[in-house]
């Protein structure tokens, strides 16, 4: 499978997906003057068109010479080692075998971002040059796996396809913010997305029963993460648990880094990180961080982007 970068005709067509952007965006969501655009309202676009939209983006934003701000500087590094793992990885296993965790959190919808992002100059066969996004030597390769029974597939499925796969585990009492917000932005962005309402192992199980094809699964993990403190980019998961790869593209991001991405390119997300809330589980087990709290009444919450500290980011979880 080709994973080379973009060349002249891929770069036009990325050109052409942000040309076919017509309307203004509040907050990173579509709005015409004086008339709120529901996203589900809007006609669906095909994969390679949000792919291609997301491509131009990155590689704009990649471009920008950045000098007075530190934390979108490392934001510009941060993405190219996360781009470097996420192409490796479809190298590796083919766009078929691949699956995202998806649960509408901020690490996830970054990831999402970056995944999309990737896919016009990893599946175009003819592309030659090097694109702003070029990948790091120090990107690791993938433990040696076991070859699978079918080959990889053709070059030419990231045009083919409708959506990109990806499992949704759901919390015993979720949001209902949540569940709209994945709903919606799973609809925005084209994913085949699989619901469980169970625990994660037997979700997991249930998953890879539904989806045999699958040998590795994206996730949101980072480094401050429960368990995340020694992950690297590729492990296989641990003995006793459905056997696959899991991929972490964004393990050193820093929380700063996933908001100032997500606000420096207008990215929609959960409203619930408007009020406060920095890690988002479920009703009965997350609340408003109380290092946001204004005044002395923590009745009022300033927007999870204004924290600064990673060790804080999970204040507002019992688990």
């Amino acid at each position: 499978m080709s994973c080379t970068l973009s060349s002249n005709n891929t770069t036009a067509m990325i050109h052409d997906a942000v040309a076919r952007q017509e309307v203004p965006r509040t907050n990173g969501v579509a709005t015409k003057p004086d008339e709120p655009t529901p996203v589900a309202q809007q006609p669906q676009r095909t994969l390679p068109d949000i792919c291609y939209e997301l491509r131009g983006k990155i590689d704009a934003f990649l471009t920008e010479d950045i000098t007075d701000d530190h934390v979108l500087r490392n934001v510009q590094s941060q993405i190219r080692v996360s781009m470097g793992v996420i192409e490796e990885a479809l190298r590796q296993y083919g766009l078929n075998h691949l699956s995202l965790s998806y649960n509408g959190g901020k690490d996830c919808l970054v990831l999402l971002i970056l995944i999309l992002a990737c896919l016009p100059t990893c599946t175009n066969p003819f592309s030659s040059s090097r694109s702003v996004a070029a990948i790091p030597s120090e990107v690791p390769t993938p433990p040696s796996q076991p070859p699978t029974s079918e080959p990889a597939e053709s070059t030419s499925s990231f045009h083919t396809n409708k959506s990109l796969q990806s499992i949704y585990i759901v919390s015993r009492h979720p949001f209902a913010e949540v569940e709209e917000f994945v709903e919606r932005s799973a609809q925005e962005y084209n994913l085949d997305l699989k619901r469980y309402a169970l625990p994660m192992r037997p979700a997991l199980e249930a998953y890879l029963l539904d989806r045999p094809a699958i040998k590795a699964i994206f996730l949101g993990t980072r480094r401050t993460d429960p368990h995340g403190e020694f992950l690297s980019h590729f492990n296989p998961t641990d003995a006793g648990w459905p056997q696959f790869m899991r991929i972490h593209p964004v393990i050193d991001w820093h929380y700063v880094e996933i908001w100032a991405f997500i606000r420096h390119l207008h990215i929609p997300f959960c409203d619930l990180y408007n009020r406060g809330f920095t890690s988002l589980g479920g009703v009965t087990d997350t609340r408003p961080n109380p290092a946001l709290a204004v005044g002395e009444g923590a009745s009022k919450f300033r927007p999870a982007y204004e924290l600064r500290d990673d060790d804080e980011e999970r204040l507002g979880r019992d688990s």
